[in-house]
């Protein structure tokens, strides 16, 4: 009686597990392939460029001689000693985590202020239109977790409802004659356990099938590079955990209104 109702629960909870790391990858992904480059008068070092800002993370230089080799292609009557006399310092700075434009203006204003550096990109149009997207996605994301939730909760109380009316004549009938809570409510323990198992088999085993199976045909890139963004062995202890707690909840819900009711 418990299996399809706490099914759509776990399914709910395990498709937010997965859209949750799709999303922390996709993310992590954005924060590699972000960098910020830096044109400074001479050197500096790492910690210099960290002082300025704490979400600056990594430093590399580019190296001067492999861009003025390629300048001295160019030109006939300039080697590339004169040339990266001339050249300035050029660093690419990489960031903690995917920032927002608003928070990537303000770290290239505080990188302008310092008197070392002469310009800073930031390639605003290009991470513009990936932030924008990635937005896109959290707010699908959060408007599902906020309809599930919802749903989820109807479920629960519906079905301590349907399980308070279907054994609240036995629960009396042992209540009266003495039986202890423990013995009245043993067999929808029993009953919950069972269904919790059995709901978490089926929920599990779906996802996995997905990651072992449809995720290396499914023709999505990050899907099939990752396959275990679909399913990680954790979530199997997850939801059982939470299937298990469900059914205690309902069982114990049950047992105390029958307990309430005097004729």
């Amino acid at each position: 009686m418990f299996i399809l109702p706490l099914m759509a629960i776990l399914l709910g909870i395990e498709f937010f597990m997965v859209f949750d790391r799709v999303t922390s990858h996709y993310e992590e992904r954005l924060r590699e392939s972000y960098t910020i480059l830096v044109v400074t008068k001479k050197p500096m070092e790492a910690s210099k460029f960290k002082a300025i800002d704490a979400h600056i993370s990594q430093v590399d230089p580019i190296p001067k001689k492999r861009i003025a080799q390629e300048i001295a292609q160019g030109l006939r009557n300039t080697g590339t000693a004169e040339i990266l006399k001339a050249l300035p310092c050029f660093y690419t700075l990489h960031l903690d985590r995917y920032l927002s434009r608003q928070d990537v203006e303000r770290i290239r204003k505080k990188l302008l202020r310092h008197p070392t550096i002469k310009k800073v990109e930031t390639f605003g149009e290009n991470h513009r239109a990936k932030y924008n997207l990635f937005i896109f996605l959290k707010i699908v994301f959060w408007s599902f977790v906020t309809l599930l939730s919802l749903v989820s909760v109807f479920l629960i109380v519906k079905q301590m409802e349907v399980w308070q009316l279907a054994h609240r004549e036995r629960m009396r009938i042992m209540e009266v004659f003495g039986a202890p809570m423990l013995l009245r409510s043993g067999v929808l323990f029993r009953m919950g356990i069972v269904d919790a198992i059995v709901a978490t088999l089926f929920s599990a085993g779906l996802f996995a099938l997905l990651r072992y199976y449809w995720a290396p045909i499914s023709g999505v890139e990050i899907l099939s590079r990752n396959r275990e963004l679909l399913f990680e062995p954790k979530d199997l202890a997850i939801l059982g955990g939470i299937s298990l707690a469900l059914v205690i909840t309902a069982v114990l819900s049950v047992t105390i209104k029958s307990g309430e009711i005097r004729e």
